[in-house]
Protein backbone atom coordinates (compact mmCIF):
# COMPACT_ATOMS: atom_id res chain seq x y z
CA UNK A 1 0.00 0.00 0.00
CA UNK A 2 2.70 2.47 0.99
CA UNK A 3 4.66 1.78 -2.19
CA UNK A 4 1.57 2.43 -4.33
CA UNK A 5 0.90 5.74 -2.62
CA UNK A 6 4.51 6.86 -2.93
CA UNK A 7 4.79 5.83 -6.57
CA UNK A 8 1.61 7.66 -7.61
CA UNK A 9 2.53 10.77 -5.64
CA UNK A 10 5.98 10.84 -7.24
CA UNK A 11 4.67 10.26 -10.78
CA UNK A 12 1.47 12.22 -11.48
CA UNK A 13 -0.16 10.92 -14.65
CA UNK A 14 1.10 7.39 -14.03
CA UNK A 15 -0.58 4.39 -15.65
CA UNK A 16 -1.53 1.89 -12.95
CA UNK A 17 -1.84 -1.76 -14.00
CA UNK A 18 -3.22 -4.40 -11.65
CA UNK A 19 -2.73 -8.12 -12.28
CA UNK A 20 -4.15 -9.61 -9.10
CA UNK A 21 -6.70 -9.03 -6.34
CA UNK A 22 -7.25 -5.35 -5.53
CA UNK A 23 -6.77 -5.32 -1.75
CA UNK A 24 -3.64 -3.15 -1.75
CA UNK A 25 -5.06 -0.66 -4.25
CA UNK A 26 -8.26 -0.34 -2.23
CA UNK A 27 -6.26 0.31 0.93
CA UNK A 28 -4.17 2.95 -0.83
CA UNK A 29 -7.27 4.74 -2.14
CA UNK A 30 -8.89 4.60 1.30
CA UNK A 31 -5.79 6.12 2.88
CA UNK A 32 -5.33 8.80 0.20
CA UNK A 33 -8.56 9.32 -1.77
CA UNK A 34 -7.02 12.18 -3.76
CA UNK A 35 -4.61 9.76 -5.44
CA UNK A 36 -7.20 8.88 -8.07
CA UNK A 37 -6.80 12.27 -9.71
CA UNK A 38 -3.08 11.58 -10.28
CA UNK A 39 -3.63 8.36 -12.24
CA UNK A 40 -4.12 8.75 -15.99
CA UNK A 41 -5.26 5.16 -16.58
CA UNK A 42 -5.94 2.22 -14.29
CA UNK A 43 -5.92 -1.00 -16.30
CA UNK A 44 -7.35 -3.86 -14.27
CA UNK A 45 -6.94 -7.50 -15.22
CA UNK A 46 -10.01 -8.84 -13.56
CA UNK A 47 -13.69 -9.47 -13.83
CA UNK A 48 -15.95 -11.29 -16.23
CA UNK A 49 -18.19 -8.60 -17.72
CA UNK A 50 -21.35 -10.20 -19.10
CA UNK A 51 -19.77 -13.67 -19.20
CA UNK A 52 -19.09 -16.72 -17.03
CA UNK A 53 -16.52 -16.76 -14.27
CA UNK A 54 -13.45 -18.95 -13.89
CA UNK A 55 -13.57 -19.65 -10.15
CA UNK A 56 -17.35 -19.75 -9.70
CA UNK A 57 -20.05 -19.69 -12.38
CA UNK A 58 -20.48 -15.99 -11.62
CA UNK A 59 -17.03 -14.65 -10.70
CA UNK A 60 -13.50 -14.22 -12.01
CA UNK A 61 -10.69 -15.04 -9.57
CA UNK A 62 -9.04 -11.63 -9.04
CA UNK A 63 -12.36 -10.02 -8.15
CA UNK A 64 -13.73 -13.02 -6.22
CA UNK A 65 -10.72 -13.15 -3.85
CA UNK A 66 -11.60 -9.75 -2.35
CA UNK A 67 -14.83 -8.39 -3.83
CA UNK A 68 -15.12 -5.70 -1.17
CA UNK A 69 -11.77 -4.30 -2.30
CA UNK A 70 -12.80 -4.51 -5.95
CA UNK A 71 -15.98 -2.59 -5.18
CA UNK A 72 -13.97 0.08 -3.35
CA UNK A 73 -11.63 0.48 -6.32
CA UNK A 74 -14.50 0.72 -8.81
CA UNK A 75 -16.03 3.45 -6.64
CA UNK A 76 -12.75 5.26 -5.96
CA UNK A 77 -12.81 7.65 -8.91
CA UNK A 78 -9.90 5.96 -10.67
CA UNK A 79 -10.10 6.04 -14.50
CA UNK A 80 -10.57 2.30 -14.81
CA UNK A 81 -10.18 0.18 -17.93
CA UNK A 82 -11.33 -3.37 -17.30
CA UNK A 83 -9.53 -6.16 -19.16
CA UNK A 84 -11.64 -9.14 -18.16
CA UNK A 85 -10.93 -12.84 -18.31
CA UNK A 86 -12.94 -13.17 -21.53
CA UNK A 87 -10.19 -11.37 -23.50
CA UNK A 88 -7.63 -14.16 -23.09
CA UNK A 89 -9.89 -16.90 -24.39
CA UNK A 90 -10.79 -18.19 -27.84
CA UNK A 91 -8.46 -16.88 -30.51
CA UNK A 92 -6.29 -15.12 -27.93
CA UNK A 93 -5.16 -18.44 -26.49
CA UNK A 94 -1.72 -19.57 -27.65
CA UNK A 95 -2.45 -22.63 -29.79
CA UNK A 96 0.14 -25.25 -30.70
CA UNK A 97 1.33 -23.24 -33.70
CA UNK A 98 1.81 -20.16 -31.51
CA UNK A 99 3.65 -22.23 -28.92
CA UNK A 100 5.94 -23.69 -31.59
CA UNK A 101 6.65 -20.18 -32.86
CA UNK A 102 7.56 -18.95 -29.38
CA UNK A 103 9.92 -21.89 -28.89
CA UNK A 104 11.48 -21.21 -32.28
CA UNK A 105 12.61 -17.82 -30.96
CA UNK A 106 15.12 -19.91 -29.01
CA UNK A 107 15.64 -17.43 -26.18
CA UNK A 108 15.74 -18.30 -22.47
CA UNK A 109 12.74 -16.03 -21.90
CA UNK A 110 10.70 -17.70 -24.64
CA UNK A 111 11.44 -21.18 -23.33
CA UNK A 112 10.63 -20.10 -19.78
CA UNK A 113 7.32 -18.55 -20.87
CA UNK A 114 6.17 -21.89 -22.27
CA UNK A 115 7.66 -24.13 -19.58
CA UNK A 116 6.26 -22.14 -16.65
CA UNK A 117 2.76 -22.39 -18.09
CA UNK A 118 2.68 -26.19 -18.45
CA UNK A 119 0.42 -26.74 -15.44
CA UNK A 120 -1.72 -23.73 -16.31
CA UNK A 121 -2.21 -25.10 -19.83
CA UNK A 122 -3.55 -28.38 -18.51
CA UNK A 123 -5.73 -26.65 -15.94
CA UNK A 124 -7.22 -24.44 -18.64
CA UNK A 125 -7.96 -27.49 -20.81
CA UNK A 126 -9.76 -29.21 -17.94
CA UNK A 127 -11.68 -26.09 -17.03
CA UNK A 128 -12.81 -24.87 -20.44
CA UNK A 129 -12.13 -27.65 -22.93
CA UNK A 130 -9.93 -25.24 -24.90
CA UNK A 131 -6.43 -26.37 -25.86
CA UNK A 132 -3.54 -23.95 -25.45
CA UNK A 133 -2.09 -21.39 -23.07
CA UNK A 134 -4.35 -18.60 -21.82
CA UNK A 135 -2.48 -15.50 -20.66
CA UNK A 136 -4.77 -12.98 -18.95
CA UNK A 137 -2.03 -10.89 -17.34
CA UNK A 138 0.02 -10.40 -20.54
CA UNK A 139 -3.17 -9.49 -22.43
CA UNK A 140 -3.99 -6.80 -19.86
CA UNK A 141 -0.42 -5.49 -19.91
CA UNK A 142 -0.42 -5.38 -23.69
CA UNK A 143 -3.55 -3.20 -23.60
CA UNK A 144 -1.86 -0.92 -21.09
CA UNK A 145 1.19 -0.57 -23.33
CA UNK A 146 -0.72 -0.39 -26.62
CA UNK A 147 -4.36 0.76 -26.20
CA UNK A 148 -5.05 0.00 -29.88
CA UNK A 149 -4.97 -3.71 -29.01
CA UNK A 150 -8.44 -3.18 -27.55
CA UNK A 151 -10.66 -3.01 -30.62
CA UNK A 152 -14.08 -2.55 -29.02
CA UNK A 153 -14.80 -0.83 -25.74
CA UNK A 154 -17.60 1.07 -24.05
CA UNK A 155 -18.05 2.88 -20.76
CA UNK A 156 -20.61 1.77 -18.17
CA UNK A 157 -21.25 1.93 -14.48
CA UNK A 158 -19.77 -1.25 -13.03
CA UNK A 159 -20.09 -2.75 -9.58
CA UNK A 160 -19.24 -5.96 -7.74
CA UNK A 161 -21.59 -8.24 -5.81
CA UNK A 162 -20.36 -8.67 -2.23
CA UNK A 163 -23.23 -10.31 -0.30
CA UNK A 164 -24.81 -13.10 -2.34
CA UNK A 165 -23.61 -16.66 -1.72
CA UNK A 166 -24.51 -17.51 -5.30
CA UNK A 167 -22.93 -14.57 -7.14
CA UNK A 168 -20.34 -13.15 -4.71
CA UNK A 169 -17.56 -11.51 -6.70
CA UNK A 170 -19.62 -11.13 -9.86
CA UNK A 171 -18.74 -8.16 -12.06
CA UNK A 172 -22.03 -6.39 -12.75
CA UNK A 173 -21.96 -4.11 -15.80
CA UNK A 174 -24.77 -1.67 -16.62
CA UNK A 175 -24.33 -2.44 -20.29
CA UNK A 176 -27.83 -1.28 -21.28
CA UNK A 177 -27.59 1.91 -19.18
CA UNK A 178 -30.48 0.91 -16.97
CA UNK A 179 -28.92 1.88 -13.64
CA UNK A 180 -30.54 5.30 -13.49
CA UNK A 181 -34.11 4.24 -14.20
CA UNK A 182 -36.73 4.13 -11.48
CA UNK A 183 -36.36 0.41 -10.84
CA UNK A 184 -32.58 0.45 -10.36
CA UNK A 185 -31.69 3.95 -9.23
CA UNK A 186 -31.59 3.27 -5.49
CA UNK A 187 -29.29 0.25 -5.79
CA UNK A 188 -26.89 2.09 -8.10
CA UNK A 189 -27.04 5.40 -6.21
CA UNK A 190 -23.46 5.11 -4.81
CA UNK A 191 -22.10 5.26 -8.38
CA UNK A 192 -24.52 7.43 -10.37
CA UNK A 193 -22.88 10.72 -11.20
CA UNK A 194 -20.28 10.22 -8.48
CA UNK A 195 -17.56 8.19 -10.17
CA UNK A 196 -16.39 7.82 -13.78
CA UNK A 197 -17.91 4.98 -15.73
CA UNK A 198 -15.65 1.97 -16.17
CA UNK A 199 -14.26 1.47 -19.67
CA UNK A 200 -14.87 -2.17 -20.54
CA UNK A 201 -12.73 -3.73 -23.25
CA UNK A 202 -14.91 -6.27 -25.06
CA UNK A 203 -12.63 -7.47 -27.87
CA UNK A 204 -8.96 -7.32 -28.83
CA UNK A 205 -6.88 -7.46 -32.00
CA UNK A 206 -5.60 -11.00 -31.47
CA UNK A 207 -2.86 -10.79 -34.10
CA UNK A 208 -1.57 -7.51 -32.69
CA UNK A 209 -1.57 -8.92 -29.14
CA UNK A 210 0.37 -12.03 -30.16
CA UNK A 211 2.92 -10.00 -32.09
CA UNK A 212 3.45 -7.87 -28.98
CA UNK A 213 4.04 -11.03 -26.97
CA UNK A 214 6.50 -12.42 -29.50
CA UNK A 215 8.51 -9.17 -29.47
CA UNK A 216 8.65 -9.25 -25.67
CA UNK A 217 10.04 -12.80 -25.69
CA UNK A 218 12.79 -12.26 -28.24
Amino acid sequence: MKAIIEMIEANPGIVLVTLGPLTNVAMAMAREPGLAASVSRCVIMGGNPCSEGNVTPAAEYNIWVDPEAARMVLRSGLPIELAGWHLCRGGAVLNQGDIDHVLSLNTPLARFAIDCNTAAREAYRVQTGESGISLPDPVAMSIALDPAICTRASAHYTDVEVTSDLTRGMTVVDRLDAAANERNRQVWKPLLGRVPKTRICWTIDVARWKQALYRALQ
